[in-house]
């Protein structure tokens, strides 16, 4: 449970723009929605769909490396990682569990085995959205364990588009359509406060020596 009398001193430390900032952005977050990337290979393809999440509002992403291992390319995440919950698993069996434990259906993305398009997908449920690797695509255990497949129409010779547009384009389509609707999408008002000092902390340097002159003038 947040301290909230230590977090309105931490963020006193902030400058009110940004205080704003923090406020307005977790207004527009939510776990509704979440992404999924299988072993991609290249690093900044991860990257990028890391930025992609943080631009269109979702705040967690899950990182299957059961064979690529790799770490964030900070350069093309722009610094989302700092501001999203990047989840990491040894198998896709791991994460397929955790994901379905956490109440989400499975999305597999796919242009083939007659997935539906975009507009036809309902949006009402939690979903986890799985991305495969560049040249092969899902695991077999993806398409097997998915509830739902989904594709993005297109009208030219190729079939297929680079991981990290195809997550901004679904993302893009599925959380517009979230925000015009009743469902209650938004992170709960306890997440928003833990957000809200993952957040500060991060941005506060020296915030170890701050909580702890704080406590010790409280007990004065």
């Amino acid at each position: 449970m947040i301290d909230t009398k230590l977090l309105e001193y931490l963020e006193s430390f902030l400058t009110p723009r940004r205080l704003k900032l923090y406020k307005k952005v977790l207004e527009k977050r939510t776990n509704h929605f979440t992404v999924a990337v299988e072993d991609v290979y290249q690093l900044h393809n991860t990257s990028a769909v890391i930025r992609s999440c943080d631009v269109f509002g979702v705040q967690n992403v899950h990182v299957i490396e059961e064979v690529n291992v790799k770490r964030i390319d900070r350069e093309i995440a722009m610094g989302a990682q700092k501001w999203i919950d990047v989840h990491r698993y040894a198998s896709t069996k791991q994460c397929l569990t955790s994901l379905k434990k956490q109440g989400y259906q499975i999305v597999a993305t796919t242009p083939h085995d007659d997935s539906q398009t975009l507009d036809d997908f309902d949006i009402s449920q939690p979903s986890a959205f799985f991305f495969g690797k560049e040249q092969d695509g899902l695991s077999d255990m993806v398409l097997e364990e998915a509830d739902h497949k989904l594709h993005i129409p297109m009208v030219g010779f190729t079939e297929s588009l680079n991981i990290s547009v195809s997550v901004a384009i679904i993302l893009q389509h599925v959380t517009s359509r979230l925000r015009a609707t009743t469902i209650n999408w938004q992170l709960s008002e306890a997440q928003q406060l833990e957000k809200r000092m993952e957040w500060t902390k991060k941005v506060i340097k020296s915030h170890k020596k701050i909580i702890q002159r704080f406590y010790e003038q409280d007990n004065i």
